[in-house]
């Protein structure tokens, strides 16, 4: 998804890329929390960091081409 220059950085939602769909989430500031539209997560910026940082560890080497087995 494109992503405005104006503002703060959205964040895919953990969830949703974890199935392979690319979601942005909402920021509610009154809550300081984090919400997504499709699927209902909720957190704090420091889970959704967390919970990236998890899906990217998993998917670090998919460019890397595995010959020996």
């Amino acid at each position: 998804m494109a992503q405005g220059r104006k503002g703060k950085l959205n964040y895919r939602c953990p969830r949703c890329l974890m199935r392979e769909i690319d979601m942005d989430m909402l920021y509610d500031k009154d809550a300081d929390e984090y919400y997504c539209l499709r699927c209902s997560f909720v957190g704090n910026e420091k889970e959704v960091q967390r919970l990236n940082a998890q899906f990217r560890e998993k998917y670090l080497a998919r460019m890397v081409r595995i010959t020996d087995f």
